[in-house]
């Protein structure tokens, strides 16, 4: 069901790479909202993915770009603004990759640079796209920017090894950058810290399988899906939320709250 939501609004989405992805469910979300927006990821996810089909299915355009460079972003801005014609008013930050978790390294025996990758792919790469933003003023006033989180970086979660600190400095920056483009542009900054959910990146991860279960177990509504994240971020961008910015907000089903729940009691039991 369509509410008109986003209805004249122009965004930029990051990271949709299959139809199990996040981003890939904000844009199909965004679209039947009313807006309009260009999707972008790296040319290597770009290659292994799928966005061509979305962008086909949204009347979207693709314009490739490494969040990780500055020169890449700029180019993004430039040309989204030009397609768009105006100003962006909303942005996902749908970004995640540890070349650590990829290689199955432990906790305590990262590689240094790989770990400096994945602090830039997966935080920095958020600094960089709101400085960007910022020094071209390409965001509208009371825009809306929005970057996804999990709750590894409040909680250890042994094999989410050098992601936990990456999403930590992620929610940092958003509480940093929100106060500054609030002041200067009324733009709000809030991070998303959803449930374990079965996308392309999260699957990835050791023990994924196993957490998954427990915080579904955990949860008294149960693991929040990807259709719902889509739906929160969609509510983030609109017009109603315009008074909440540098927020982590959980969307988790309850799991963030919880201390222990009867069925992980039961299970422990038997």
């Amino acid at each position: 069901m369509s509410y008109n939501l986003l209805k004249g609004k122009r965004g930029i989405i990051f990271g949709a790479l299959d139809e199990k992805s996040i981003a890939w469910k904000v844009a199909m979300r965004a679209k039947e909202e009313g807006a309009e927006f260009v999707l972008t990821n790296a040319p290597l996810a770009m290659r292994m993915g799928e966005i061509n089909k979305l962008a086909e299915h949204c009347n979207a355009q693709i314009i490739p770009a490494d969040a990780t460079s500055v020169e890449d972003l700029e180019n993004l801005f430039t040309k989204a603004q030009e397609i768009l014609g105006g100003k962006i008013d909303f942005v996902l930050h749908s970004i995640g990759m540890s070349p650590n978790i990829r290689k199955g390294k432990s906790y305590g025996d990262l590689n240094y640079e790989w770990f400096l990758k994945t602090l830039d792919i997966s935080a920095l790469s958020f600094h960089k796209v709101m400085h960007v933003a910022e020094k071209q003023d390409a965001m509208s006033e009371w825009g809306s920017i929005v970057a996804l989180s999990y709750i590894a970086a409040q909680r250890v979660f042994p094999d989410y090894t050098d992601m936990s600190q990456a999403k930590a400095v992620l929610e940092s920056i958003a509480r940093n950058y929100g106060y500054r483009l609030g002041r200067s542009k009324k733009v709000r900054v809030n991070t998303v810290s959803q449930s374990p959910t079965k996308t392309t990146a999260g699957t990835g991860v050791g023990g994924f399988d196993a957490f998954f279960d427990y915080a579904d177990k955990m949860s008294p509504l149960g693991n929040a899906p990807a259709e719902a994240c889509a739906d929160y971020c969609i509510t983030l961008f609109s017009d109603l939320t315009r008074y909440v910015t540098m927020q982590n907000l959980m969307h988790d089903g309850g799991f963030s709250t919880m201390g222990i729940s009867e069925d992980i009691v039961e299970l422990i039991s038997k």
